[in-house]
């Protein structure tokens, strides 16, 4: 089984009007509410490769049942922990240009901390517990690498989609997989790139550091993963991008999903980055249509 989690949910309104004129009473062309959150990516690729996976995380009020009613309608399986505060709503105005008004989020108590703690027990070995997305307020800067000790004595795998301090920091407890671009690759080493030389030596480090597998994404460029035992690398697909948002998640779940059918880190890789490209070429999380469309043109070469 796959975990994916997302533990600031939101309930993003989605305001689409030709322009914004500030200070003016402005009118909508057509409005709607979607259920948002990295770990609820994961999972929306993952119901798309068909593969089970469930959904981990918090949510609390009005705008929290509409948000599990929504995953519901998908069919995404969900145990969220019901908490005493409202699950936030995030604001996306789409105009001439587009614009984001994120929500702190709620805030968590020690109890319900202790209900979704207690979630825990459930793993077995061999399951795959996601975790990716801002942390709502009251949680600890380090929860998430709070719950690597427990996730790895039951014999599970985990994978960690957060970057700096807060990536290197979960190393030690040999994440499945990693996920930076190149710009978040040079920030943890505090450095630039004058080739990708430089930085598969930056993202081998890594590895030694702790990750078992590390992809770079490149946006159009494509990738590369880099393991112990061989570096790959994947061309861009053509296509136009019309949306980042997702993107980088589709790209975990496509790997991560394949790697639990497979255990091939470079047929997971190939998945990825078709799962990353599909959802930047569409408006919304891509579905398995889309997917297939861009698959062919990803090729994976064994560079080393």
């Amino acid at each position: 089984m796959i975990y994916t989690v997302t533990v600031n949910p939101a309930l993003d309104y989605v305001i689409q009007l030709e322009k914004v004129n500030g200070g003016e009473v402005n009118r909508s062309n057509n409005c709607s509410f979607l259920a948002g959150g990295k770990g609820i990516n994961v999972s929306q690729i993952l119901n798309q490769l068909k593969i089970d996976n469930t959904a981990w995380g918090f949510v609390g009020g009005f705008t929290g049942k509409e948000l599990v009613q929504q995953l519901n309608q998908r069919r995404i399986v969900n145990d969220f922990v019901t908490i005493s505060d409202v699950t936030r709503v995030n604001v996306k105005i789409h105009a001439e240009q587009e614009t984001e008004i994120n929500a702190a989020g709620p805030k968590i108590t020690a109890q319900e901390i202790t209900a979704f703690k207690d979630r825990l027990s459930d793993l077995k070995q061999g399951d795959i517990v996601v975790l990716s997305g801002s942390l709502a307020p009251g949680l600890p800067r380090d929860f998430y690498k709070q719950l690597l000790p427990t996730i790895k004595a039951a014999g599970a795998e985990f994978v960690v989609d957060t970057t700096g301090a807060a990536l290197l920091d979960t190393l030690e407890y040999k994440p499945l997989v990693i996920k930076p671009n190149h710009h978040e690759l040079a920030d943890l080493f505090n450095t630039s790139f004058n080739s990708d030389e430089e930085m598969l030596t930056c993202a081998h480090k890594l590895l030694e550091m702790g990750a078992q597998n590390v992809m770079v994404s490149m946006a159009g460029k494509g990738g590369y993963l880099i393991t112990h035992d061989h570096f790959y690398n994947a061309k861009g697909a053509v296509g136009t991008a019309v949306n980042s948002v997702g993107a980088g998640d589709s790209m975990i779940a496509g790997f991560v999903g394949t790697y639990v059918q497979t255990g091939d880190p470079a047929e997971s890789f190939r998945i990825g980055m078709a799962c990353g490209a599909a959802t930047a070429f569409t408006k919304d999380i891509a579905v398995k249509s889309q997917i297939d469309a861009v698959l062919p043109q990803i090729k994976v070469e064994q560079i080393s």
